[in-house]
């Protein structure tokens, strides 16, 4: 027998008691994480399973982290930053807190006279308050949207269409819709959800069939002939508005010009009526001066010529007379035409000397 059949037939200590234990239990541990692992492999995506192996990540700015341990709901809510987590235990989801725009799209509903028509998109405006992150995800989840914006939007558009005509919808309160969506969802949430505010709600216009819509374009269109016609009307009437205004601004310019001019002609005779009125007022004085002055030299003269009425005066100017006289007569009158002189003289005097004694 050779030397190794021999250490073949020596028998082999056996392995220590403490030993084995622990290399079982290790052994327990690692099947029982990887088949944690296959399970979390088969049914999580890429995402998710990068998420749920990682132990430090990141909350982006303008969102928060919510974390799930066990499928449970944690009421650790982080803020933007590097953060760690156990790996396959606990699961972390960011969660978007600023203002965020939801698209719903493709939305059928029935008009009140049963006419199918489509929104083809409608724009909801949200925003997610953070002290309201924990509550809205506890009882409505990460896809809180979903229940409160998109699905609301399907239930209330049908609502308005179902108790509307297509005419009303499609035209008529269209501008309304908006609104209408906003005060409902909001009134829902504030109810229901209060950690969600609806800021605003954007509606495009709905695709309705294509005979429908000839129609309404054809009402549209004549809709808008009369609108033309009826601004062509406005602008005809303002038009002879404005010239109206323009004739009677002219006219009252003109009669305003006629005004003046006719002030200015009656100033100017005013003028003149006083100017001849003060001229004749001094021709009138002038005149009035003229004639006392004349009142008075008769009166002057008559006066003198009386007190020159005398035996003597009349005598000197009889006798100035004679002497003054070329002319020589000749013949038996002659004597009785001196007489007759003398006679004259004489009577005067008498005239003069009754006059003085009367007075």
């Amino acid at each position: 027998m050779d030397r190794q059949q021999e250490q073949q037939q020596q028998p082999r200590p056996p392995p220590p008691q403490g030993g084995g234990d622990s290399y079982s239990s290790l052994t327990l541990f690692f099947l029982v994480v990887a088949v944690l692992t296959m399970i979390v492999m088969s049914s999580a995506s890429p995402s998710t399973l990068s998420n749920s192996l990682s132990i430090l990540h990141q909350v982006p700015e303008g969102h928060v982290g919510a974390y799930w341990r066990g499928g449970a709901l944690l009421k650790t809510i982080t803020s933007p930053g590097f953060r760690f987590k156990m790996p396959l235990i606990t699961h972390y989801e960011p969660v978007q807190v600023t203002i965020q725009t939801d698209q719903v799209r493709d939305i059928p509903c029935g008009t009140k006279g049963g006419v199918m028509i489509t929104f083809e998109k409608i724009e909801v405006v949200n925003r997610l308050r953070k002290d309201y992150v924990y509550d809205t995800l506890l009882n409505y989840g990460v896809q809180y949207d979903n229940t409160w914006i998109y699905d609301k939007i399907h239930h209330e558009i049908n609502q308005f269409c179902s108790s509307h005509s297509l005419r009303e919808v499609y035209i008529d309160v269209f501008d309304q819709i908006d609104e209408r969506m906003k005060d409902a969802l909001q009134g829902d949430c504030t109810r229901y959800a209060p950690g969600i505010e609806i800021i605003s709600v954007r509606i495009t216009k709905p695709s309705i069939p294509e005979t429908i819509r000839r129609n309404f374009e054809q009402m549209e269109e004549e809709r808008t002939k009369v609108l033309i016609a009826i601004e062509r009307q406005r602008v005809v009437e303002k038009e002879a508005e404005t010239k109206k205004k323009m004739a009677i601004s002219e006219a009252e310019k003109n009669a305003g010009v006629s005004k003046i001019l006719m002030e200015q002609k009656l100033m100017e005779k005013e003028s003149a009526r006083r100017q001849e009125e003060i001229e004749n007022q001094m021709y009138l004085a002038r005149e009035k001066s003229l004639a006392d002055a004349d009142f008075y030299r008769v009166i002057k003269e008559a006066e003198a010529n009386k007190l020159k009425l005398t035996p003597q005066f009349l005598e000197l100017k009889f006798i100035e007379a004679i002497a003054n006289n070329t002319k020589m007569f000749f013949g038996e009158k002659v004597p009785n035409m001196v007489l007759d002189q003398r006679l004259l003289g004489n009577y005067l005097q008498q005239i003069s000397r009754e006059g003085v004694s009367g007075a």
